[in-house]
C-alpha cells in the first residue's frame, strides 16, 4: 500500500459548495476557477467530499449507488453548448445565491436533465460503448423502477425486490427509451464532465482526494442487486445497522442506520464487490480517504429495531486481509484513514500494517493534556492534519462558542503549540485565531495539512457543513463567491514560509 505523501497543503471544499447562478456548486466554469485559485495560492491538494448521486436526506454519505456521480453537479451550461438546452431553460435554472435549496433542486434540476437527453443522440458511439459496459446497469434499472413506484426497494413488487429474470429483463424493455437510457446518460455526461475536470486540476500539478463512505445506504442499488453481502433478513430488511456508540459529537452516539457487510461472504470470493469498489475511487481520484476507517477493523452493530446507538455490539471486520486482497488485485492505492472517534489497539496496529496516513484535528488538540495525539507537537508526518472536518464546526464558529475564560485559555495553548512548531502568529481576537489555527496546521509535521474552505476565508458557525446525529439542515452550505485575494495571499504566504 502507499502511504507517505508529498509535503503540502489543502483545501477542503465540496463540489456543491462552489458558487455559481444555478442552486449548487458543479463540474463547470467554477470548478476551473476554484482550482485555479488553488494553483495561485501554492496548493497541492484538493479535498472534497463524495460525489454520489445523494438520497434521502441529501447526505453524500447515503447515495443510490456508491459509485455514481451526482447529477446536480452536471455543468448546465455545457449542457447549452452542446445544445442539449435552449437559453431559456438555461435561465430556469437560475436560483439566488447562498445555502443550497434541495426540495427546488429536486423538483426543477432532473426535469431539465430530461429535456437534455431528449435531444441527445443515443446512438452516439462513445454513450452506446459505454451502456454497453453494463457498468451502470443495476443503478439505472434500480432509478428506472423508483421512478416508476416510489418508495423503498423493499417495498417493490415481489418480482422486483427480489429481481426475478423475466420480470426484470421485460421491465427493462419496457422503460429503455423513458428511463433506463436517461439514467445512463446521466451517469455518462457526469463521466465525461469529471474527467475532463480532473484532468484540468492534475495539469495544473493539485492532486484530488476524494472521499468515499465505508458503508452504502439500504435504499441503493448496491444492496437492491447484491443483498447477500449485507446483513439482511428473508424480506430484505436490515437485520443489523452501523454507527458509532456516545462519543464526542453524541451522547447518544449516532445511528447511520446503513446496513452492515456480511464479511463473511466477502471472504468467499477475496472481498471482490469491495475490492471493485476501491478500484472505481481508485480510478476516479489521486488519493482516497476512507471515512470511518476504524470499521473495517471492528465495527459497531446495532440491532435495526433500536431508535438510537446506546445498545450496540462491537464485531470484528475483515482488516489486514482486505488491503491484502486489494493490493493482490490492483495494487497501491493512495489511501487516507480516516480514523477518528472511538480507536484501539486493533485499529492502531491496521494502520501501521497498511502504512496509511491517519488524521489529526486541532479541534481536539487544546485540552490541557500534553499527550493529546492531536497536539502539533505529538503529530508523525505521515498524518494528515486538519484545522476541523465537515463533521466540525467552523473554526470562528467553534472559537465564538467558547466563554471568554475558555478562549483565554485556549490562546495560551495555541500560543505554546506554535511556539513548538517555531511558528509566529501574533493574535488577539476570535477572528485573528482562525488564522493562528491554519498557521499551525501549516507549520505541523504532518505531510499534508488541510483547510476547510470555511477557515480559509474565516466564515462563522453559519458555514458550518454538517451537525453529525442531526437529520435536517445539514450539507447545504455554498460559498457567495469565491476566496478572496487577500485570503489567497494569506494562504500563499503561509505555504511558503512552512515549507508546503
Amino acid at each position: 500500500m502507499i502511504g507517505i505523501y508529498e509535503r503540502g497543503a489543502g483545501v477542503l471544499c465540496a463540489i456543491s459548495s462552489l458558487p455559481n447562478e444555478y442552486g449548487i456548486g458543479s463540474l463547470g466554469d467554477e470548478a476551473y476557477e476554484f482550482a485555479r485559485l488553488l494553483k495561485k495560492a501554492g496548493v497541492k491538494y484538493w479535498q472534497i467530499l463524495p460525489t454520489v448521486q445523494t438520497g434521502y436526506g441529501d447526505s453524500p454519505y447515503q447515495s443510490v449507488c456508491c459509485f455514481s456521480g451526482n447529477p446536480y453537479f452536471i455543468d448546465l451550461k455545457a449542457l447549452h453548448r452542446n445544445g442539449l438546452l435552449d437559453e431559456e431553460e438555461l435561465q430556469s435554472a437560475v436560483m439566488p445565491e447562498g445555502d443550497i435549496d434541495y426540495a427546488k433542486l429536486y423538483e426543477c434540476r432532473f426535469n431539465l436533465l430530461r429535456l437534455a437527453y431528449a435531444r441527445f443522440n443515443v446512438r452516439d458511439k462513445e454513450f452506446t460503448a459505454f451502456v454497453e459496459s453494463r457498468e451502470f446497469d443495476d443503478y439505472a434499472l434500480f432509478m428506472s423502477l423508483k421512478s416508476r413506484y416510489g418508495g423503498t426497494f423493499d417495498t417493490l413488487p415481489d418480482a422486483y425486490k427480489y429481481r426475478e429474470k423475466l420480470a426484470m429483463l421485460e421491465f427493462r424493455r419496457s422503460v429503455m427509451k423513458s428511463d433506463f437510457l436517461f439514467w445512463q446518460f446521466v451517469q455518462f455526461v457526469y463521466r465525461q464532465q469529471w474527467n475532463k475536470l480532473k484532468a484540468y486540476v492534475n495539469s495544473l500539478g493539485i492532486k484530488i482526494i476524494g472521499d468515499i463512505p465505508l458503508y452504502v445506504a439500504y435504499d441503493s442499488s448496491d444492496v437492491w442487486s447484491h443483498p447477500e453481502l449485507f446483513k439482511l433478513d428473508k424480506n430484505l430488511r436490515p437485520t443489523l445497522v452501523a454507527g458509532v456508540p456516545p462519543d464526542y459529537f453524541s451522547k447518544s452516539g449516532q445511528l447511520w442506520g446503513n446496513p452492515i457487510y456480511n464479511w463473511e461472504v466477502m471472504f468467499e470470493d477475496g472481498f471482490d464487490w469491495f475490492v471493485k469498489r476501491i478500484e472505481k475511487a481508485k480510478n476516479q481520484f489521486d488519493i482516497v480517504r476512507i471515512d470511518h476507517f476504524r470499521g473495517l477493523d471492528r465495527y459497531y452493530a446495532v440491532p435495526a429495531d433500536k431508535e438510537d446507538a446506546t445498545e450496540g455490539e462491537w464485531m470484528q471486520g475483515p482488516s489486514v486481509r482486505l488491503f491484502y486482497e486489494i493490493r493482490r488485485k490492483i495494487g497501491d492505492v493512495n489511501i487516507i484513514a480516516e480514523d477518528l472517534g472511538i480507536t484501539d489497539a486493533g485499529v492502531t496496529r491496521l494502520i501501521e500494517r497498511t502504512g496509511f496516513p491517519g488524521m489529526k484535528v486541532l479541534q481536539f488538540a487544546f485540552d490541557n493534556n500534553p499527550f493529546n495525539a492531536y497536539l502539533p507537537e505529538n503529530i508523525r508526518e505521515n498524518s494528515v492534519v486538519y484545522t476541523g472536518t465537515h463533521d466540525n464546526d467552523t473554526t470562528l464558529g467553534y472559537l465564538n462558542a467558547m466563554t471568554d475564560e475558555e478562549f483565554k485559555d485556549f490562546k495560551t495553548q495555541l500560543r505554546a503549540a506554535l511556539k513548538s512548531e517555531n511558528a509566529v502568529y501574533p493574535f488577539v481576537t476570535r477572528e485573528q485565531a482562525v488564522w493562528a489555527m491554519n498557521v499551525c496546521a501549516l507549520a505541523s509535521n504532518a505531510n499534508i495539512a488541510i483547510l476547510p474552505v470555511q477557515d480559509v476565508t474565516g466564515l462563522d458557525g453559519k458555514a458550518r457543513m454538517n451537525v453529525p446525529s442531526t437529520p435536517d439542515g445539514n450539507w447545504k452550505f455554498r460559498m457567495d463567491k469565491m476566496p478572496s485575494r487577500r485570503s489567497i495571499a494569506l494562504l500563499k504566504r503561509a505555504i511558503e514560509e512552512y515549507n508546503r
